[in-house]
């Protein structure tokens, strides 16, 4: 079995996600626009069994392999929980400002506690290429060329980006299509996969950090 933690959505997080949401768009009233936030992609669809993708059933071997990468998110997850716990309890009628200062200070602990964090720390060496695999399978699909569309059609191509950075807070993210999350592992509500130019990224949505990402996932 080869599943990622796949808890249900905890409403208080689900709160402070889109308060912290609202806190960088009225900071951006203050200084430059801020795009609107793409739709989350945490939610693979109900018919993805752990075992299955769209593309399939997995061999025993990627599954095992892809086992590798399920235990590093597992250990990030823990990690993540550990020092959410710890932030200073935000009052009830927070301020924007309170909450992106609480955000950053998330951002900042992560990032202290992930020091010599680097690529190919959650997606191993294992997993990478059995994902790249099931991508390319699901783009060498008929609808594979508008699904890469969609991906590429507000895809930050340029941007530099290496594990423990911020994610721009003024660059979109790209889509990601429901039959391209279908495909790849599950993972937590605080977790998301995402484009930059060819290359997937992990994306922790609440400290804003990029967990690891792969080079090149996508086919050409």
């Amino acid at each position: 079995m080869t599943t990622i933690a796949n808890r249900p959505m905890n409403p208080s997080r689900a709160i402070a996600a889109a308060a912290i949401a609202i806190a960088l768009c009225a900071a951006a009233a203050c200084g430059s626009e801020k795009p609107a936030p793409a739709p989350p992609t945490e939610r693979s669809p109900a018919a993805a069994p752990p075992t299955e993708r769209v593309v399939g059933p997995l061999s025993e071997a990627d599954a095992k392999s892809l086992a590798t990468m399920n235990d590093k998110v597992r250990d990030y997850i823990d990690l993540h929980d550990k020092i959410e716990k710890e932030l200073p309890k935000l009052p009830d009628q927070a301020s924007p400002q309170q909450i992106d200062r609480n955000q950053r200070l998330f951002e900042q602990k992560m990032r202290e506690a992930r020091k010599g964090a680097k690529a190919g720390d959650i997606f191993t060496a294992e997993a990478r290429p059995v994902i790249v695999k099931l991508l390319a399978e699901v783009f060498s699909s008929p609808e594979g060329k508008a699904l890469k569309a969609s991906i590429m059609d507000e895809n930050p191509k340029d941007i530099a980006h290496k594990v423990n950075g911020r994610y721009p807070d003024t660059v979109p993210l790209s889509t990601v299509p429901p039959k391209v999350l279908q495909a790849m592992p599950r993972l937590s509500e605080d977790m998301e996969y995402r484009f930059i130019g060819d290359d997937l990224i992990l994306l922790d949505t609440h400290a804003h950090i990029i967990a690891d990402f792969i080079e090149d996932a996508l086919p050409k």
